[in-house]
């Protein structure tokens, strides 16, 4: 399963933006294609998106300068290694950027070609791609259908600014099936807007993700109307919070704009947790900032043994900074976006530790994605146990969710054996 040519060109995302597609070519004939995501909600110490900075061209938002690196440097260098093995392939893309955060080649083009990898050799050995990926590193990881936890109600970032807490998520209680999961949610999502309607609230659209995007008083309304529409549908449904706390704290200070006030990291905590008291909240997602490591502990402390605490920007995928809140009883879930961190072998070390340090892992998309349903498969190899794609509407979601529902029906043999 010998490497014989690599080959990328620029293709484009969820929002209009550039990002890089990889095919592998094998000596055998067999091939393996991939494109990676990109985040708009991104945090300072994610690895580094290379991007052209041409003005004139997409605003310099172009990929060029990734795409030469994955045909003039790594095409070259990989030519002739065996796709069969993972981490030394990815350990040499890592040597050839030589970087930190991996700005040399770009995050991206590395991605691109650890994904098309992986894929080439599960399609030479005639594999489901999750079946491959729970082998990676000679592990013997048990693949399992992941919960999900799908967008509903969306601010911050994602959908112009209309309230500062980022997403309001849906998690099922407990389903005999993904498919049923995904049916109760369906229902949920279309209660929702029916509540904003009837409510008179301006709808700006679907946000980036694909969950409404409404103006609101406040960032509480979200998670009333949420409540409400959970008990219209009749679904058995928790609720989850995807704060993106990063993007409105300044100068030691959480900005609620919208609701004119300031908040400490003491009052912030205070809020989520009045919040996870009178609302069915399960699962908080960096409700503080990147860097408040003392606010993160006392977080911990002060909610961490009823709810699941997740860090997102906290550990941008990094086994170093994971590592981190291991020790310091910092959060007690990572969310895990294999661009955070530029490879496959990097994604699954990151998982792997959670797991054995008793914190939770939740696989996670980008807000720009593309049709590649790779994200699904990871999923189910890793054996995470939980999954954040997204809302239920457009296509860059629908392919995760699709291809799980797929997985769900068609290999379960396999994921028992």
């Amino acid at each position: 399963m010998k490497i014989d040519s690599i080959h990328a060109w620029e293709v484009l995302d969820s929002r209009g933006n550039p990002t890089v597609a990889v095919r592998v070519d094998l000596a055998n004939g067999i091939s393996g294609q991939a494109t990676v995501p990109s985040g708009a909600s991104t945090g300072t110490h994610e690895a580094m998106e290379l991007r052209d900075g041409d003005v004139t061209r997409y605003a310099g938002k172009g990929v060029h300068r990734a795409v030469a690196n994955v045909n003039r440097v790594l095409a070259s260098e990989l030519q002739g290694w065996d796709v069969s093995d993972q981490t030394a392939i990815d350990g040499r893309m890592i040597e050839l950027d030589g970087t930190l955060n991996k700005s040399r080649l770009g995050a991206n083009a590395i991605l691109a070609v650890s994904c098309a990898t992986a894929r080439a050799a599960a399609n030479s050995l005639a594999l489901p791609l999750f079946v491959h990926l729970a082998g990676i590193g000679g592990k013997k990881r048990v693949p399992a259908m992941p919960v999900p936890m799908v967008n509903i109600i969306s601010g911050g970032l994602h959908a112009g600014h209309n309230f500062e807490v980022q997403d309001f998520l849906v998690i099922p209680k407990h389903s005999a099936s993904f498919s049923d999961s995904m049916e109760a949610i369906v229902r949920v999502h279309q209660a929702t807007r029916s509540l904003l309607k009837e409510r008179g609230y301006v709808m700006t659209g679907v946000a980036d993700e694909g969950g409404w995007g409404p103006l609101l008083e406040t960032n509480e309304t979200a998670l009333a109307i949420l409540d409400e529409a959970i008990h219209r549908s009749g679904a058995q449904m928790n609720i989850a919070i995807d704060a993106a706390a990063s993007h409105f704290y300044r100068d030691g200070v959480y900005h609620l704009t919208s609701e004119t006030r300031l908040l400490s990291s003491a009052e912030m905590i205070e809020l989520l947790a009045s919040w996870a008291k009178r609302y069915p909240v399960v699962s908080i997602e960096d409700g503080l900032a990147e860097d408040d490591w003392d606010g993160w502990r006392v977080l911990t402390e002060r909610l961490g043994k009823h709810l699941q605490l997740v860090g997102d920007d906290l550990f941008a995928t990094d086994l170093k900074r994971l590592e981190r809140g291991v020790q310091e009883n910092a959060g007690n879930a990572v969310l895990v976006k294999m661009n955070q961190i530029g490879t496959l072998s990097e994604t699954f070390a990151v998982v792997d530790h959670a797991k054995k340090s008793g914190f939770q892992a939740v696989i996670s998309a980008r807000s720009g994605e593309t049709e590649d349903d790779f994200l699904a498969d990871l999923a189910v190899g890793t054996g995470a146990g939980q999954i954040k794609v997204g809302s239920i509407t457009r296509s860059e979601r629908l392919a995760k969710y699709n291809r799980l529902l797929e997985i769900e029906d068609r290999c379960l043999l396999a994921i028992s054996d």
